[in-house]
C-alpha cells in the first residue's frame, strides 16, 4: 500500500441494515459505488460510524471482503480494528490480515484509561504481532484516553504507526502534533469541521462522516484546501457547515443514516443502542442536503 495515498477525504462508512436487523449487503454495494463515483480518496469500514461494536465477527469479515473487492485497484481501504483488550485487537488484526487487509484504523483503548506508556505498548503490540500498517485514532471524547503529541511522535519515530486520525478537539494539541512529527506522519482530522484548521498547520485530509452523504463535495473541498486556496475553501464550506453540525444533533450515525435514507441510499435501520432519528432530525437532514441535490 502506498501510505502517501491516505490523504484527502476518506469516508467513515455507515453500515446499512435491513428491517429484520441483518446487514444489507446489496445496499452496501450500492453505497460503496456511490462513494467511489464521488471521488473519495479512501474508504474506512468498521469504524464507530459503522456501528461496528454491534456486528458479529462473520458480519465484520463480510463487510471487509465486500469493501476490498469493490475498492481493489481504485482506492485504499483502512479497516477499523479497535479493542480495549490488546490481545483481542491483535487477534482481530490477524483475522483481517488473512482477508487481505494491509492497513487498519485503531482507536486508543477505551474505558481502561491507560497511561501514555500503556498507549504506546498497546499499539506496539498490534504492530509487532500483525505487521499491519496502523492509523492511530485519537478521540478522547469517546475513549477517555488521550494520546499526547509526544506519545504519537514516539510511535511514529519507532515505525509503529504511519498516520493519525486526530479528534482531540484541541487546536493547540493539533498544532503541537503537526510540529512534533514534522511531516513524518499522515495526520488527518477526525472531525469534518476541524479539517481546514488542521490542514492549515500540516494535516493532509479528513476521515469524514459528511462524505457518506456528499462525497463529491467533500473531495472538491479537500482538494481546494490541499491547493492552499483558502478563499475558495471558505466559500465551499458555506453549505457544508450546516451539514457538519446536523450530523451530530443526535449520536452518530443516527443523522447520517437519516440523510442516506433521504438520498435513497439505504433504509434507516439501526442496531441497539442506536435508535431511529427524531422526526425533526429527518427534516433537518433533508434541509441541509438540499443545496447538494
Amino acid at each position: 500500500m502506498d501510505k502517501s495515498a491516505i490523504c484527502g477525504v476518506g469516508t467513515a462508512m455507515v453500515t446499512p441494515f435491513k428491517a429484520d436487523g441483518s446487514v444489507d449487503f446489496e445496499a452496501m454495494e450500492r453505497f460503496i459505488e456511490f462513494q467511489l463515483d464521488g471521488g473519495v480518496n479512501f474508504l474506512v469500514p468498521l469504524g464507530t460510524t459503522g456501528e461496528t461494536p454491534t456486528l458479529t465477527e462473520g458480519e465484520q469479515d463480510e463487510v471487509v471482503r465486500l469493501t476490498l473487492r469493490l475498492a481493489e485497484g481504485r482506492v485504499p481501504v483502512v479497516v477499523g480494528c479497535t479493542s480495549n483488550n490488546t490481545a483481542e485487537a491483535v487477534e482481530r488484526g490477524k483475522r483481517f490480515k488473512d482477508l487481505g487487509v494491509t492497513c487498519i484504523l485503531s482507536a486508543c483503548p477505551y474505558y481502561n484509561k491507560p497511561t501514555q506508556d500503556g498507549i504506546y505498548a498497546h499499539f506496539q503490540s498490534i504492530r509487532n504481532n500483525t505487521g499491519l500498517e496502523i492509523m492511530l485514532y485519537n478521540v478522547p471524547g469517546r475513549t477517555a484516553s488521550n494520546a499526547l503529541p509526544e506519545t504519537i511522535a514516539r510511535l511514529g519515530a519507532d515505525g509503529v504507526i504511519f498516520a493519525v486520525k486526530e479528534a482531540s478537539g484541541s487546536i493547540i494539541q493539533m498544532q503541537s502534533l503537526c510540529q512534533k512529527v514534522n511531516g513524518d506522519l499522515q495526520i488527518l482530522s477526525g472531525d469534518d469541521a476541524m479539517t481546514i484548521p488542521l490542514m492549515a498547520v500540516g494535516g493532509v485530509g479528513v476521515v469524514s462522516v459528511a462524505s457518506n452523504l456528499v462525497p463529491a463535495a467533500m473531495r472538491e473541498w479537500t482538494d481546494t484546501i490541499t491547493e492552499r486556496n483558502f478563499v475558495k475553501a471558505r466559500e465551499q464550506l458555506k453549505p457544508l457547515l450546516p451539514l457538519f453540525d446536523a450530523l451530530f444533533v443526535e449520536s452518530n450515525p443516527i443523522p447520517a443514516k437519516a440523510g442516506a435514507k433521504h438520498l435513497g441510499l439505504m433504509d434507516t435501520n439501526y442496531r441497539l443502542p442506536m435508535v431511529p432519528p427524531q422526526p425533526e432530525t429527518v427534516s433537518l437532514m433533508a434541509s441541509v442536503l438540499a443545496p447538494f441535490q
